[in-house]
């Protein structure tokens, strides 16, 4: 790969930011109006034609590393304003729109608006100013920018294609604590943009580019959505029976929009916590712990509720409770959800990330769907679910994935199914969920390893009579138990999974493995 320090071309009307060899290709493909030409189009030469460009000083180099630090394998996340701020923010918007620009391809130029973005942002403190300046880089590349506001992640996935636009980018940190910031990056039709699809050439981008004023500016529209996104998600649902339902919005994105969608239905009673969405958290929106639950589960018990609901940060994903106030597993949430979906589209392809229990992958096959297993991450769920026309995908991490959504997840969606299934049954929740508990999780567990590479290495060859794969770190199965070891994308960390057909044989596994991952992690 072309590193950094190695770029040397540019475009003729964008001389101030060097591209990489494979920028300048992409261009030239897409017929970039610019091309013919340029000192740079190899197509029209003998060859590269080098420019002797100097390069920057060491405070832009700097800054060029910065600016790496902040790209992450599926997003862009950081700390502000020390690693992201507005300058960072108006790069990145610049680097966006170059790429998404660039992506366009043969019919989908012809569509209105075909080089439109589309922009958001979630309630943190820092958001405004961040989507501010985000929006001036892009406009400053010459795309026009749609701001639909204040809006949780899964909505910028239905404006993407409501309005017909060639990207979007909410400005949001998911789940992390108040002082995080970033941005979630989505091309045509909503497809994530991750490391592997272009993230890092946007990086690149990013790194080689200084704001400076555009030689053509983009224009700028607001949309209020608000409308029809209430429509679309309500479209999805039943008439429900009477309810009561608990609802933490986490201080995040679901206290503006589970009013705007659910609150005028008079068959729901909900009752909401943590509504208020002002940058200030009760908890941390991260539904993935227990303890922030606590809030939720006394609420269900007071109130004797049907269920609750943890809504994280940015409201694209969710972790549901039972009436007795028990967390459910999001794996057995997906097996259940799966039967609703196949009864509907019978032999449809279900995709489960590979940490998931057994049971999902045997109530897909028993509701006569073709089960599918993936890796971790939600660019590799919604490149799944889109390659196979999946009908429905979960992932333990709490994100839920639908076919008639674009592929894409919605927590607004998965709360709506929930809602679906338990009026279509009558059952309680538990009782729905309980004959899904068929096996022993240890749930998944952290160790703290530098050496990840060769750990997994050495599991692969310690365990090699069982069924071995490596769709991602390693799993290996046998007949009553598997396990599977990830490394973390962006800290010295193994993270462990087992699930086995009893409890004793859990724990002897756990404590067989332990020993060979490094030192556990407490928190």
């Amino acid at each position: 790969m072309q590193s950094v320090e190695d770029y040397y071309r540019y475009c003729p009307n964008q001389p101030e930011i060097l591209i990489s060899d494979a920028v300048c290709f992409g261009r030239r493909r897409a017929s970039y109006p610019y091309c013919h030409g340029c000192q740079f189009n190899d197509d029209e030469k003998d060859g590269p034609q080098k420019s002797m460009r100097p390069r920057g000083s060491r405070l832009a180099e700097e800054r060029s590393e910065m600016i790496e630090k902040v790209f992450k394998a599926y997003d862009v996340r950081a700390t502000y304003p020390d690693m992201l701020n507005e300058d960072v923010a108006w790069r990145i918007g610049f680097a966006s729109a170059s790429f998404l620009n660039t992506a366009i391809r043969g019919m989908d130029r012809a569509v209105g608006g075909a080089t439109t973005i589309v922009v958001g942002r979630d309630m943190r403190k820092s958001s405004p100013k961040l989507s501010g300046a985000l929006i001036d880089g892009i406009r400053s590349a010459g795309s026009p920018v749609v701001d639909i506001g204040m809006i949780d992640t899964s909505q910028i996935y239905f404006a993407i294609n409501h309005l017909k636009a060639c990207g979007g980018i909410q400005t949001t940190a998911s789940h992390n604590p108040a002082h995080y910031n970033g941005f979630k990056i989505s091309g045509l039709k909503g497809i994530p943009i991750g490391a592997d699809t272009g993230l890092m050439d946007i990086c690149r981008i990013a790194q080689n580019t200084v704001k400076h004023p555009g030689s053509k500016i983009g224009d700028i529209f607001e949309r209020d959505l608000s409308e029809d996104y209430k429509r679309f998600v309500r479209g999805f649902m039943d008439t429900p029976r009477k309810m009561r339902i608990c609802v933490d919005a986490s201080n995040g994105m679901a206290g503006k929009w589970v009013p705007i969608i659910f609150g005028d239905i008079a068959e729901l009673d909900l009752y909401c916590i943590n509504m208020e969405h002002d940058g200030e958290f009760v908890h941390e929106p991260n539904p993935l712990v227990d303890s922030n639950l606590e809030q939720l589960q006394k609420a269900v018990q007071s109130r004797r509720a049907d269920f609750g609901v943890c809504f994280d940060g940015d409201a694209d994903r969710l972790i549901v409770i039972d009436e007795n106030a028990d967390i459910i597993r999001c794996d057995l949430l997906t097996a259940l959800l799966a039967r609703t979906f196949l009864e509907k589209e019978p032999g449809a392809t279900v995709v489960y990330d590979l940490r998931s229990s057994r049971v999902v992958a045997e109530e897909i096959k028993d509701a006569g769907g073709v089960p599918r297993r993936e890796r971790v991450g939600h660019a590799y769920m919604k490149k799944s679910l889109h390659d196979t026309k999946g009908v429905f995908g979960g992932e333990l991490s709490g994100h839920f994935y639908f076919k008639d959504n674009f592929y894409c997840d919605s927590g607004m969606l998965a709360f709506a199914h929930v809602i679906n299934v338990l009026t279509k049954t009558g059952s309680t929740l538990s009782e729905l969920i309980d004959p899904l508990r068929r096996f022993y999780s240890s749930g998944e567990r952290n160790f703290r390893n530098e050496e990840k590479d060769e750990a997994i290495a050495a599991l692969a060859d310690r365990y090699s009579d069982g069924r071995v794969d490596f769709l991602d770190g390693v799993t290996v199965q046998y007949p009553n138990w598997w396990f599977n070891v990830r490394k973390s994308n962006t800290e010295p960390l193994l993270r462990l999974n087992i699930e086995a057909s009893y409890a004793a044989l859990l724990d002897e596994k756990l404590e067989e493995l332990a020993p060979m991952l490094g030192e556990p992690e407490t928190h």
